[in-house]
């Protein structure tokens, strides 16, 4: 005969009474937890949770033409048209390079916000013609995992807005 743990008399033996059966299946149920929960956190670092961000090189749009301008005409032509089209201009170096922003646009007014990034590159061919270049990347404003919320580059659907600066520069110059 044995005695329970408040010290009654059973036939059991301590190792088979319910609540030292009921301990070893819940700690079971937790062993297997901590395993799932151990696998499952592997599994998420080497899928893709802790990546880093997509290469998004070739989503832009480019299109050049040659100008017969020099440089300097050319660059504050440039200017003046961003200025005309009201484009948030965010760079300009006299080097020969702008950066700019369209408007932020939503569809519907609820859609997730998108704008186009401009770059504009100006090539000095000689002093007599210059090359310029309009390389178009639709944006979209969002957060992926581990980065803070920013814009991010989608492949361009049309190049309306670079081939309009193009002509407007080409028609300012002449």
């Amino acid at each position: 005969m044995y005695q329970s743990h408040w010290g009654e008399p059973t036939s059991l033996h301590p190792l088979h009474t319910s609540a030292t059966l009921f301990g070893r299946i819940q700690g079971g149920f937790c062993n297997m937890r901590l395993l799932a929960m151990s696998v499952l956190g592997v599994l998420c670092f080497a899928v893709g949770c802790a990546t880093t961000l997509p290469d998004t090189g070739g989503f832009e749009s480019t299109d050049a033409v040659t100008i017969g301008a020099g440089f300097d005409e050319t660059w504050q032509a440039t200017k003046a048209v961003l200025r005309e089209m009201e484009l948030e201009v965010y760079t300009r170096d006299k080097s020969g390079e702008f950066v700019a922003f369209s408007e932020m646009r939503r569809q519907f007014r609820v859609v997730t916000p998108r704008r186009v990034k401009i770059t504009i590159r100006l090539e000095e061919l000689s002093a007599e013609s210059t090359s310029l270049s309009v390389e178009s990347v639709e944006q979209v404003y969002g957060v992926k995992l581990l980065t803070y919320p920013d814009w991010h580059d989608r492949e361009s659907v049309d190049n309306e807005l670079a081939v309009t600066i193009l002509e407007s520069v080409r028609n300012r110059l002449g």
